[in-house]
């Protein structure tokens, strides 16, 4: 159960667009996402769109999601 001040730590996902700019999603979180025109930009703009999920969330009762899912970069050859 949520409790005041608990603090979360989402995984988000960055992506470049086809256009130059940013978007970003919160695999736990379906529906918060965010874009712009730079990476700074689309970080605290998904910040804020998490606080603002959040606290919708539990304005309507619902149940917070723990964080599930995490992110690893994995190197491989092209070869």
């Amino acid at each position: 159960m949520w409790k005041e001040n608990t603090m979360f730590k989402y995984a988000v996902i960055f992506e470049r667009a086809s256009d130059g700019g940013f978007g970003a999603y919160v695999p736990d979180l379906p529906g918060c996402v965010a874009v712009g025109d730079t990476i700074e930009q689309v970080h605290e703009l998904i910040t804020e769109g998490i606080e603002l999920h959040l606290k919708g969330m539990r304005e309507d009762g619902d149940a917070i999601p723990e964080p599930q899912t995490f992110a690893e970069m994995v190197e491989v050859s092209a070869a």
